[in-house]
């Protein structure tokens, strides 16, 4: 109960301080806007294509939010040293590393039901499998949260964070089939598709929201599982080296 509550208490704290503030709850709203805007005005399409397009758009919504703001808050302490006392608290590293990302997590869930939301509202879409839908969200917000730990972790400056993860979120955008299939990529670049996360949380989120997959709902769900728990116990690794051993 103890560990609970310290673990409540951390991530209450981080959502008071980082997630809850203006800025950052009109970033969640603005940023999958402007991606949807930006689709339409390059293509030149109307609502009918809103569908194919919307997975994506739930997909880079919650990979920026999540590693955008971990890069921030876990930095930022590490840099102030709030982060090495943190690791006094009297509960385990693991669970330490979920109350710092919890909040990130909900954060990103939230960033992705806004353009569903703003898609529902407008009449641009159907048939979303919600059951499917809310899994993919979660454990796409998962990965890319622990994605985001992983980086902010690695690295001693907030900008070295935000460049390292632009490292990754970039290529990403291109590799993983968000708004073109894989098929379309030079048959060189196809198979390194397959081995990062957002490819399966793209073709998750298309089953999940009325668009066609690709690969199994059951694949996919469990390599986003898989990813999810490599990079944390990457990230676990890496705060055991540099500030436990």
């Amino acid at each position: 109960m103890k560990a609970l509550t310290a673990m409540c208490s951390i991530m209450a704290k981080d959502m008071r301080t980082y997630y809850l503030k203006p800025p950052n709850i009109s970033w969640g709203i603005i940023f999958p806007l402007a991606w949807t805007g930006m689709f339409f005005v390059k293509t030149g399409t109307g609502l009918e294509s809103l569908q194919g397009v919307l997975p994506g758009v739930v997909a880079v919504a919650v990979l920026f939010g999540t590693t955008s703001m971990l890069a921030v808050t876990v930095t930022f302490e590490k840099k102030g040293r709030s982060f090495e006392r943190l690791l006094l608290a009297p509960i385990s590293l693991e669970l330490l590393m979920l109350a710092k990302t919890l909040g990130a997590i909900i954060f990103g869930i939230a960033n992705a039901l806004v353009p569903v939301a703003i898609a529902l509202g407008i009449g641009g879409i159907e048939g979303i499998a919600w059951g499917p839908a809310l899994g993919a969200v979660t454990l796409t917000s998962i990965a890319s949260t622990f994605l985001g730990l992983f980086i902010a972790v690695s690295v001693s400056e907030v900008f070295e964070a935000q460049t390292f993860s632009n490292f990754f979120r970039f290529p990403m955008i291109f590799l993983c089939g968000l708004f073109f299939p894989v098929s379309q990529l030079p048959l060189v670049l196809q198979p390194l598709s397959y081995v990062l996360p957002l490819t399966y949380a793209a073709d998750l989120l298309r089953y999940s929201l009325g668009s066609e997959n690709v690969l199994a709902p059951g694949l996919s769900f469990a390599m986003l599982g898989m990813f999810g728990a490599l990079l944390f116990a990457g990230s676990l690794h890496c705060v055991r080296r540099r500030w436990i051993a």
